[in-house]
């Protein structure tokens, strides 16, 4: 499907009122498989999964950034979903070779740097076959994300850029997990509302979702998100 950026604004007015369920439809019903699924399983993943599964039981191209150096709850919780939601989880990481040619623990001295090799990198090659992606962005989660607009293009993909969540909050999608038994990672139940890499994530306030996310820095996004979106 072709789509101007003015078509883009105009469907993003249109869809900013519409529940997250009309806007996976309208995402699935458009794209098909050509719609990526781009989640970390955090809560919005979780429910994002639920919701495109209520609607449909057609194949759902889920991706995830395996970095490596995930939490041992993160890779659970990825078996336990692909069975309850019948998905096939196709896991991003890094090439190897950009992993040796830097120190082991890059995230310490260059942690831009450390996100590029291990998120950034591998979701560009992810998404490069696909024509729009979904993602669990959210503006209550914090200042730089609080004017996400539900739909929007994404420059550095250069593709259409799904946020069905972006007016929700933490609260709504707790009842909703709850409501319907849904699975989630034990490290919330730990004092982790945002969950990362092991060395950059640390327990945080649930009214500063991430500020456990590579906490006593300036830095506030891993830069998969960054710029070019509009």
């Amino acid at each position: 499907m072709s789509i101007n950026t003015e078509q883009i604004k105009d469907l993003a007015a249109t869809l900013e009122g519409e529940s997250p369920q009309a806007i996976l439809r309208y995402a699935h019903q458009t794209y098909r498989d050509q719609l990526a699924i781009v989640t970390s399983f955090q809560i919005t993943g979780i429910v994002t999964l639920h919701m495109l599964r209520e609607m449909t039981d057609a194949p759902l191209q889920v991706l995830t950034l395996d970095t490596g150096v995930l939490f041992a709850e993160t890779y659970q919780l990825m078996e336990r979903v692909a069975a309850r939601f019948d998905v096939s989880i196709q896991r991003l990481q890094p090439e190897p070779e950009d992993i040796a040619a830097h120190d082991e623990a890059l995230w310490l001295t260059d942690a831009d740097q450390c996100c590029y090799i291990r998120k950034t990198k591998p979701l560009a090659h992810g998404l490069a076959p696909y024509s729009a992606w979904v993602t669990g962005l959210r503006r209550d989660q914090s200042p730089s994300r609080a004017t996400t607009p539900v739909i929007g293009w994404d420059g550095r993909y250069n593709m259409v850029k799904f946020c069905p969540f972006a007016g929700w909050t933490q609260d709504m999608l707790w009842t909703y997990i709850r409501a319907h038994d849904l699975p989630y990672n034990a490290l919330h139940d730990a004092g982790y509302p945002s969950i990362g890499c092991v060395p950059c994530t640390r327990p945080a306030a649930d009214d500063d979702l991430r500020s456990g996310r590579w906490a006593g820095t300036a830095k506030t996004e891993c830069g998969i998100h960054d710029n070019g979106d509009s």
